[in-house]
């Protein structure tokens, strides 16, 4: 059975930080292209970072310079390091691994707000 498992949400000042994981099991990490998505209330569903196989990274420009995606093969866990949080980054943080099928975690809740 495939899982992941997000964890690290949490409610945090603008400017602060947070630090996401997602842990899997039943898949064969290693090969997988992990990522993170998010939603906000009213809107769709958006890319944040994604990390290929082979560790090379993609951000989108709105979390560019201020979220790192990382991986731990070992651990089977992908890594959302979240810095300069702003209101606008209020979501749920989704994990994704995807190669010949795709897999969502159930989500974890980043709230920005003072």
């Amino acid at each position: 059975q495939v899982q992941l498992a997000e964890s690290g949400g949490g409610l945090v000042q603008p400017g602060g930080s947070l630090r996401l994981s997602c842990t899997t099991s039943g898949i064969f990490f290693r090969i997988y292209a992990m990522g993170w998505y998010r939603q906000a209330p009213g809107k769709a569903r958006e890319l944040v970072a994604t990390i290929s196989n082979s560790r090379s990274t993609n951000y989108a420009d709105s979390v560019k310079g201020r979220f790192t995606i990382s991986r731990d093969n070992t651990k089977k866990t992908v890594f959302l390091e979240m810095n300069s949080l702003k209101p606008e980054d209020t979501a749920v943080y989704y994990c994704n691994a995807n190669s010949t099928r795709t897999y969502w975690g159930q989500g974890t809740q980043v709230t920005v707000t003072s």
